[in-house]
């Protein structure tokens, strides 16, 4: 896995994500920091502790669609592909390819789960167990 990160300004200078609170662009960053290659975090609520960050902070990036949860308990970056390149010679593949499998790209590279009309409805599910 690559130590090294990007966030792209297109992404991150957007109205819909500056006028979120500060704590949930921080958690953002944060989750963008510990993603895998694929833009995959097993443990977004480990980071929201550790950050003193609180549960409507991952409400709000899902809501606004800049992350993606799985019943699993993980989550995905939408805008990976767009913030970050890897070349092939250090690229490790997630461990989560049942989730990844799930997942659809449109052409720029922005995750999409299809299928799924409110991406919001499945966090009930999966942050409450």
């Amino acid at each position: 896995m690559a130590r090294k990160r990007m966030f792209d300004i297109e992404i991150v200078d957007t109205d819909l994500f500056l006028e979120m609170p500060q704590s949930s662009q921080n958690l953002y960053f944060h989750l963008g920091m510990r993603a895998d290659d694929d833009g995959f975090v097993s443990n977004p609520r480990k980071i929201i502790r550790t950050i003193g960050a609180n549960e409507d902070d991952l409400k709000i990036l899902i809501t606004k669609k800049f992350i993606i949860p799985f019943d699993s308990g993980v989550i995905v970056i939408r805008h990976w592909k767009i913030n970050n390149y890897l070349r092939n010679d250090r690229y490790t593949e997630t461990l989560y390819k049942e989730e990844k499998k799930l997942l659809v790209e449109d052409e720029n590279g922005v995750y999409n789960l299809p299928g799924i009309p409110d991406v919001y409805q499945r966090y009930t599910t999966w942050y409450t167990q």
